[in-house]
Formats: structure tokens, C-alpha cells, sequence
């Protein structure tokens, strides 16, 4: 299969994920913030201090690493994979009750919005 997409993932991937009813909740401390993504692929809890670099993994088990920073009322992401070195940027920011989600990486932009439950 072709890795034609956002962050590699290939089309069967890219396909189950569009239908997976993913739930993501924020919660924030002063600098500190807790993200909990809950899907049918998987359950993980997402712990990182602005400014401060730290590694995970996205849900189809790539490993990346970088930070995230507060650009006015947006989170900002710059990370790095780990396979290929390549800048994945993210951006989430509440536009009305939807978090809208964006992504760049490797000249493709794509993004995603959550409304809220």
C-alpha cells in the first residue's frame, strides 16, 4: 500500500480512522495539560508542560517528539518523527464550541474538527 497521506498513514488506516468517533478531552493547569483521546483503537493520556519537548505516539504507533507552545488562544505542535526526521505542525485552537484541528506535514495540510459532546 501507497503512504500517500498527512503523517504516512496508508488509505485502509486513513479510512477505519474517519469513522472512529474519536473523543478528546482537555484539561489545563498553568502551563500543564492533560489530553485524554479515546477511541476504538485506543485509550492514552497525553501529559506535557508548554515549552517542555516530550515523545509519544500517534495512533497508528508512529513515534514523534517536540512541544507544544500557546500562540494567543492556540496550541501550537512542532514535532519531529522519529523514522524519518520529517516536521509534523499542528495547531489546535476553539473556534465557537468546536476544537479545530490542523495539520502540516511534508507539504500536505489537512484538518480536523471536534464538536462538543
Amino acid at each position: 500500500m501507497v503512504n500517500d497521506s498527512l503523517t504516512g498513514v496508508n488509505v485502509v488506516k486513513r479510512k477505519l480512522a474517519a469513522h472512529d468517533n474519536l473523543k478528546v478531552t482537555i484539561k489545563q493547569n498553568g502551563d500543564k495539560f492533560i489530553i485524554n483521546e479515546s477511541s476504538a483503537f485506543r485509550t492514552i493520556e497525553i501529559v506535557f508542560t508548554l515549552g517542555v519537548a516530550f515523545e509519544y505516539s500517534l495512533a497508528d504507533g508512529t513515534e514523534i517528539g517536540g512541544t507544544w507552545t500557546a500562540e494567543g488562544d492556540k496550541l501550537v505542535g512542532k514535532f519531529n518523527r522519529k523514522d524519518n526526521g520529517k516536521e509534523l505542525l499542528t495547531v489546535r485552537e476553539i473556534i465557537s464550541d468546536e476544537l479545530v484541528q490542523t495539520y502540516h506535514y511534508d507539504g500536505v495540510d489537512a484538518k480536523r474538527i471536534f464538536k462538543r459532546a
